[in-house]
């Protein structure tokens, strides 16, 4: 009779042991995020709610900073999962086998919003909400500055806006890269920059953090702010006097959380995903503080009145599809071009912009062919570009920014490079813009 016995308490024992392993997580589960304390703050408080005796850990790190850690700390990892907007920096963390699969518990998830699929085909990050890029703008400020409402990109680079225009750089906001990804592959490489260049000129700074910007147009500070779409929701919500268009050229993409790979509380990690994507969860992202867009289809039913909805809101369907394998090849390079172009560039881009405005209203009381052919010179100086939509993806340009610590040669060469070419044709653009106003005067 003892081997029936022991072979019972044997079943029982690993019974007991299934039953642990599926028992609630415990410990602290540790999250690197680019979101900001307004967004992660009432997630900690729910989940450790739902689930007490554990601790949610947030790490505040901008999007790239975020993904330089987890490469640099992987043979000692201490971080359970990636949350962040931008779905390329979770394909490079999945190409460099820095995430590990899951499958989600949740149900009543969207499989696509707009044309964009919610998830990763292979499971290894995750679309918790959805995010839009565009225009938002305070309108007490438009009124007392006589500013129209800014609805399309182009429309911030009209004369009126010159000075009253902020963004975050798109090296240190993954949200404002994919803005500008989403503008050059809407728009094409070369008019994609001439746009991005022509608003840049009316720019009052670029700031290094993408709130920010939202934090200057809520107060007054700048009046119109090129940002994500939650940004202005929330601040609309709080009784800020905002406003928020989508351009025609935008796009609406997931934003992400993932586990990092070796984790090491790898059931906390999947117990906040499954928190997050649960109908608790995605309740939280209708909070005032927050105001994202759920993935979770059943929550819109709770959504005050007017909430954007884009598996529904036609808008949302006729938006650009994002191409995020073309983002990931020339992240570095469009994020390094924008910075000696335009961010270390700004005031001489000022200048030109300056100069331009002037002649062209000159031009406009008393028509000049000359001056007017001057104009045009000093614009397409300013629109070139140092390389090619080719050479920015290429194997030459992608090895030059390895991403670590310290700048490879040829980064520091390319940066330089870049830089001067942005900083002479700039000086070349103002003295033709003013030579065109002498001769329109």
């Amino acid at each position: 009779m003892f081997r029936p016995i022991a072979a019972a308490a044997a079943i029982l024992f690993a019974f007991g042991a299934s039953l642990a392993s599926a028992q609630a997580p415990a410990g602290k589960v540790t999250v690197v995020t680019s979101f900001a304390k307004d967004v992660t703050d009432p997630f900690k408080r729910a989940f450790e709610k739902a689930y007490p005796g554990v601790t949610l850990d947030v790490q505040n790190r901008n999007t790239n900073a975020a993904v330089r850690f987890i490469e640099e700390t992987k043979s000692n990892n201490q971080i359970d999962l990636m949350w962040a907007s931008a779905p390329d920096a979770f394909e490079v963390l999945k190409n460099k086998k820095l995430l590990q699969a899951y499958k989600p518990k949740a149900t009543g998830i969207a499989e696509k919003v707009g044309t964009y699929p919610v998830n990763d085909p292979d499971g290894y990050y995750f679309g918790f909400a959805a995010s839009g890029y565009g225009i938002m703008w305070n309108e007490r400020y438009a009124r007392a500055n006589r500013l129209p409402e800014p609805r399309e990109w182009q429309d911030l680079a009209k004369p009126v806006f010159f000075d009253h225009v902020s963004i975050a750089a798109p090296s240190r906001s993954g949200t404002t890269h994919l803005t500008i990804e989403t503008i050059l592959q809407g728009e094409g490489w070369d008019k994609g920059w001439r746009t991005i260049k022509e608003m840049a000129g009316n720019f009052r700074n670029v700031t290094e953090r993408s709130f920010g910007v939202p934090e200057a147009v809520n107060s007054g500070q700048v009046g119109v702010g090129i940002v994500i779409d939650f940004f202005a929701f929330s601040a609309q919500a709080a009784g800020f006097p905002v406003k928020f268009a989508y351009p025609t050229v935008t796009t609406v993409v997931p934003a992400n959380i993932g586990i990092v790979a070796n984790a090491p509380n790898t059931a906390g990690a999947q117990a906040f995903i499954d928190f997050l994507l649960s109908a608790e969860g995605q309740e939280v992202l209708l909070d005032p503080g927050i105001r994202r867009l759920p993935v979770r289809l059943a929550t819109y039913e709770k959504a005050p009145a007017g909430y954007p909805n884009p598996f529904k809101d036609a808008q949302f369907q006729k938006m650009m599809l994002f191409d995020v394998d073309k983002s990931e090849a020339r992240t570095a390079a469009v994020d390094v071009l924008f910075d000696q172009t335009i961010s270390f560039q700004l005031e001489g881009l000022k200048a030109a912009t300056k100069a331009i405005h002037d002649a062209e209203a000159a031009i406009a009381r008393k028509a000049n062919a000359k001056a007017s052919a001057l104009v045009k010179d000093a614009r397409d100086l300013i629109a070139a570009l140092p390389l090619t939509e080719a050479q920015a993806s290429s194997p030459e340009i992608r090895a030059a920014f390895t991403g670590g610590k310290e700048k490879s040669a040829r980064q520091a060469e390319l940066e330089q490079q870049w830089a001067s070419f942005a900083r002479e044709r700039y000086a070349q653009a103002k003295a033709r813009a003013e030579e065109a106003l002498k001769l329109a005067r």
